[in-house]
């Protein structure tokens, strides 16, 4: 991820760090994947399939964990190095609590294939749900190759997520406007909404570690014009360009 070190040992232990960090990202965005069929399919063994791989996730996470500590203790880094590897701590718990949201998405379809089917539209919901797995896949990428514009296209790409959520909001109330006996499904799907719109923040903060490893630049809590202007302003001190 950053240029080579004179120690090659640091470069190995950074090398296999980052390709820990990405097959827990690859697992993340296949239980999401999972979330998704068991939503569309309403099955319940996708959803136990989910549940399974959360384990997994959390025994990466302590993986990485226990790896970093050892990596900053024995290497103590400075500048770019430091915030590597401040930020695949960041990372790693993103990913770790979008794979928590993932599971309560599949335990509520669990508990809604057990109440009986749904009868409301579900598309919206599984649109929003393939736009917040795929901002995970495309922010793990920026990350990988520390490609800030990439990591802009995430940020930008999870406003679209909390579009949809807002408007599936609205959906849900005129639903339950029109017809009372629609509320309890409508509460049940509301939650696997704001499950789906959370992974999207989460894919967002993995993309804001990525301009925070390449430019130094904290963009958290920024907007998105203020952390494009960061972002062009730095390439533009790079190249001597006005």
């Amino acid at each position: 991820m950053t240029e080579k070190h004179l120690s090659s040992q640091f470069d190995n232990e950074l090398a296999q760090l980052s390709s820990n960090l990405l097959a827990m990202g690859g697992l993340v965005e296949a239980q999401l994947r999972q979330a998704l069929a068991a939503l569309t399919h309403q099955s319940g063994e996708f959803a136990e399939a989910v549940l399974t791989d959360e384990l997994r996730v959390n025994a990466m996470e302590i993986a990485i964990d226990d790896e970093l500590t050892r990596i900053i203790a024995r290497r103590q880094p400075a500048a770019v190095d430091l915030r590597l590897l401040l930020s695949i701590a960041r990372v790693t718990g993103n990913l770790e609590r979008a794979g928590d949201e993932a599971a309560k998405i599949a335990r509520m379809v669990r508990s809604i294939v057990n109440a009986g089917a749904v009868s409301l539209p579900l598309a919206d919901l599984r649109l929003g749900c393939d736009l917040a797995a795929g901002l995970i896949a495309k922010s793990l990428d920026a990350f990988a190759r520390l490609d800030t514009i990439a990591a802009f296209s995430t940020l930008k790409g999870d406003a679209d997520v909390d579009r949809e959520f807002d408007g599936f909001v609205r959906k849900l109330i005129t639903y339950m406007m029109e017809d009372p006996r629609t509320i309890t499904q409508s509460l049940d799907l509301l939650f696997i909404a704001k499950a789906i719109e959370r992974i999207g923040d989460h894919a967002k903060n993995i993309a804001e570690c990525v301009i925070y490893v390449v430019k130094g630049a904290d963009v958290r809590h920024r907007s998105l014009a203020e952390t494009e202007a960061e972002i062009v302003g730095a390439m533009d001190s790079e190249t001597g360009e006005p």
